[in-house]
């Protein structure tokens, strides 16, 4: 059941210690200064976090990127990082920041959307699958360096 008072909004460098909490909490260890430079990173029209929030408090975050293609004149929105409170699961918060993700990608332009669901993560991909992801897609190849 979604929130009716959940609210949206681009993030900022005050929500860097909720920010890095959640990251933290889902597995990937980051301090409110490492997320406040990662901000910097994301503050352009095609590079954007953003925050759900409900009284006051921050339930999640997602992390957004339109990449330009080559080969077409158009864009591919990449959904970098999400993460929802344990806690304010499966109360629509997930939903409504994958919502903005699409309404931002297409007002620029996109002509796709992806997201990677790792598979120690079912939850995720079945939310993601819920939506109209197609979890049999595989785009690309992945090199450490």
């Amino acid at each position: 059941m979604t929130d009716p008072v959940l609210s949206i909004r681009p993030a900022a460098p005050a929500d860097a210690d909720a920010i890095a909490s959640l990251f933290t909490d889902e597995g990937y260890p980051a301090g409110p200064s490492d997320i406040v430079e990662r901000l910097g990173r994301f503050a352009s029209v095609h590079s954007q976090v953003l925050v759900a929030e409900h009284d006051g408090g921050i339930l999640g975050f997602i992390a957004v990127h339109a990449m330009p293609r080559f080969e077409h004149d158009d864009r591919i929105m990449r959904i970098l990082a999400l993460v929802v409170d344990a806690g304010a699961r499966e109360r629509g918060v997930g939903r409504g920041l994958m919502a903005e993700a699409e309404r931002i990608a297409t007002e620029l332009g996109a002509a796709f959307i992806e997201i990677t669901a790792g598979h120690h993560r079912p939850e995720a991909r079945h939310l993601y699958e819920s939506l109209g992801y197609d979890g049999t897609v595989t785009a690309y190849l992945r090199k450490k360096l």
